[in-house]
């Protein structure tokens, strides 16, 4: 294992030991200054293993762990679909909220950094958490950094607010500590107000009506309306009763019928491949899909996926109203997006920015373009992957909005982006002429609809697929000789 936590390895236990599906397990445990951290491993077969790995965190509010319920009894199910599973066995906050965070954070780093070892796929890692440990998985899913940010969340009878209104009491308390009156870290770890469009992973929430421990409305329907808000992946289960921590008990009555749809959501859930082409779309509104409903599903960074087929794995990074120039009024280069597509270690990056930059405010600091152009370049080049850089022109604008200006694009805009392609020795994806028909175009007539998006996929992924134009210049230079 690479880079920062195994300490001992505690045991390992035959298969027969265990339930059909599960081939090996082991406990991983990493001793703390007062306590010890816990990571049960389940392994399939070899012959069923699937990539797919998912790091369980049991719930207790906070102050212990369903071990078995939410926990262990659920590795045989998992196991049987070809999946790992981890259950962590974390600590418990005693007022620092950052030691459960932390446990469930590096647990999913080490199946990342296990990857090669254990046979499991690092871009498909999901966390999965019940009550309170829905709670901590959500943390991780909208809080960590990309290498410890899962890639589909399973959540069940999750506490998602720390709010006052609609709270479970002892999680909150056990969690937010002596800060528990603390308006802004009750904001902040209130789970359903940090979903991030694009970033937070799809997620499956699975919960009873009749939870009278957790309230639904105020905590796992909060979060599903926020991620269906962003235009995020989601799933929403809500059966008629059962009441709070059901977990895998078969005396829940729906218990069948949950595992049959947990099952089927897992089934259809994407599962990029591990040798995939990653494909990083950088961008503002455009490239998030504004205005476009499930941008997820119908932007064009997803259009460009059913494009290219399941041999690319492309991610949107797009972020609404950002600028290329770091004088601008919302750097893109300040974004947490623009940390992702580093983390990402993208082969192609597609940078489709300066409509922001055209208005007259940001535009008033020109002389800043292209010398910020050239930082972004040198960011992306000196990536392990050395990515092939196309450099897109900004779309037409059909109106003047918000002091979004065509004749600046065309005249001063694109010229420059031209100028650093060159520099560099950079591909053009010109775009700006991709939409000649405004009925691509949303009413304000600066952001594409559905089919519009699917014209920019069109042309985008016309150019990836291409040869990259130094190889065309060797053929051409063979030929000559």
């Amino acid at each position: 294992m690479k880079k920062y936590f195994v300490y001992l390895m505690a045991f390992f236990l035959p298969y027969l030991a265990f339930a059909q599906g599960v081939a090996r397990k082991f406990v991983l445990s990493f001793p703390h200054e007062k306590d010890t951290t816990f990571i049960h491993v389940f392994m399939p077969e070899k012959s069923v293993n699937t990539g797919r790995a998912i790091v369980d965190c049991p719930g207790g509010g906070y102050s212990h762990l369903s071990m078995e319920n939410e926990g262990t009894i659920w590795a045989d199910f998992f196991c049987q679909k070809g999946i790992t599973f981890a259950v962590v066995q974390y600590r418990m906050p005693k007022g620092d909220r950052d030691i459960p965070v932390s446990d469930a954070e590096n647990a999913v780093k080490l199946l990342r950094d296990s990857a090669d070892q254990w046979g499991i796929n690092p871009y498909d890692i999901g966390i999965m958490g019940f009550s309170a440990g829905g709670h901590l998985a959500s943390t991780v899913a909208t809080h960590a950094e990309f290498e410890a940010r899962p890639n589909f969340c399973i959540l069940f009878y999750p506490v998602i607010t720390m709010g006052k209104k609609g709270q479970h009491e002892g999680s909150c308390r056990n969690f937010l500590g002596k800060d528990r009156d603390d308006e802004q870290l009750m904001k902040l770890y209130s789970n359903d107000l940090q979903v991030r469009r694009h970033l937070t992973p799809p997620t499956i929430i699975l919960l009873a009506n009749d939870d009278t421990g957790v309230p639904p409305v105020s905590n796992g329907i909060a979060f599903y309306s926020a991620m269906r808000n962003a235009g995020n992946n989601c799933a929403l289960h809500v059966y008629p009763q059962g009441g709070h921590g059901f977990g895998f008990r078969d005396s829940f009555p729906y218990h069948e019928q949950m595992l049959s749809e947990l099952e089927q959501w897992l089934k259809k859930l994407d599962s990029p491949k591990k040798e995939a082409v990653r494909v990083a779309c950088v961008g503002n509104s455009i490239t998030d899909g504004s205005g476009i409903d499930m941008a997820e599903k119908n932007g064009y960074p997803a259009q460009l996926q059913k494009k290219l087929g399941n041999g690319y794995h492309v991610k949107n990074f797009g972020v609404g109203a950002r600028t290329l120039m770091n004088s601008g009024d919302r750097p893109y280069m300040k974004e947490l997006a623009w940390k992702d597509v580093l983390a990402f270690n993208p082969n192609v990056v597609i940078i489709k920015l300066g409509t922001n930059d055209s208005k007259t405010d940001n535009w008033a600091h020109k002389k800043d373009f292209e010398a910020d152009y050239q930082i972004m370049i040198d960011k992306l080049s000196s990536l392990p992957a050395k990515p092939r850089i196309f450099l897109a022109h900004p779309i037409k604008a059909f109106k003047t909005q918000w002091t979004i200006t065509d004749s600046v694009i065309v005249n001063e805009v694109i010229p420059a982006i031209d100028r650093v392609a060159e520099r560099n020795g950079l591909e053009i994806i010109d775009l700006h002429n991709a939409i000649e028909d405004g009925a691509l175009i949303l009413s304000d007539g600066i952001h594409p609809n559905a089919k519009g998006a699917a014209k920019l996929a069109e042309v985008v992924a016309r150019a990836v697929l291409s040869e990259p134009a130094h190889k065309k210049a060797k053929k051409r230079t063979k030929a000559k000789k």
